[in-house]
């Protein structure tokens, strides 16, 4: 029995304006148990795309009206964190890996193997659903960080930094056992089970609130 490679909600968009093409690719993807939906332009797939839409996306360097590159900025612009693949032919290497270069995930010439094609899919699929899991634990932690009051979050600072009970309780002017109830508070509000749990889970969450 064959399982599916990919999770059900993901989906494979393709947006190339040669219909053959499109016509092989999606027979190719759903014959190997995926999802998959083609748009014949540029502007067809911006009328569908949402910032919730998950799975990868294959693109066409070259298509008439609005290219592949310019459909690649724009998403960028409306924070796409769809994977995407160029498909390019020979002349257009270049280009694709000027892409690649501001984020595209790869580029495949034409003409491409299935194997070829479906392995940088199933990678970029992979990737997509790595990256959601982590930015969902990245809101929660926030979320839970939001939750802590003014003394807990500075308990939890000093925390951070490497500061041992006794230091904590010298830097706040409070009592040992106080830290020792606000850290207990920490981790039960943070739901963590270690320290390290913790220090890792909030170093996460700041690191990905600067970019």
């Amino acid at each position: 029995m064959k399982s599916l490679p990919a999770e059900p909600e993901q989906c494979i968009y393709i947006v190339d304006d040669d219909e053959a093409l499109r016509d092989s690719l999606v027979w190719l993807l759903e014959s190997s148990g995926y999802r998959a939906e083609a748009f014949a332009s540029a502007d067809d797939f911006l009328k569908v795309f949402s910032a919730e839409l998950t799975g990868c996306l294959l693109l066409d360097v070259r298509m008439p009206g609005m290219s592949g590159l310019e459909l690649f900025e724009e998403l960028r612009r409306r924070h796409c964190a769809l994977p995407v693949i160029f498909i390019t032919g020979h002349g257009d290497v270049p280009m694709a890996v000027s892409a690649v270069k501001k984020g595209a995930v790869d580029f495949i010439e034409k003409p491409f193997g299935d194997r070829d094609m479906l392995a940088l899919i199933e990678e970029s699929l992979a990737a997509e659903r790595a990256g959601r899991g982590r930015r969902m634990l990245e809101a929660l932690t926030a979320r839970r960080l939001a939750g802590l009051t003014q003394r807990e979050r500075e308990v939890l600072d000093l925390i951070i930094c490497g500061k041992l009970n006794k230091q904590i309780a010298d830097v706040l002017g409070i009592s040992i056992k106080t830290v020792e109830v606000h850290r207990a508070r920490v981790m039960e509000k943070m739901e963590v089970n270690s320290l390290a749990e913790l220090v890792q889970s909030v170093l996460s969450a700041e690191a990905d609130g600067r970019h």
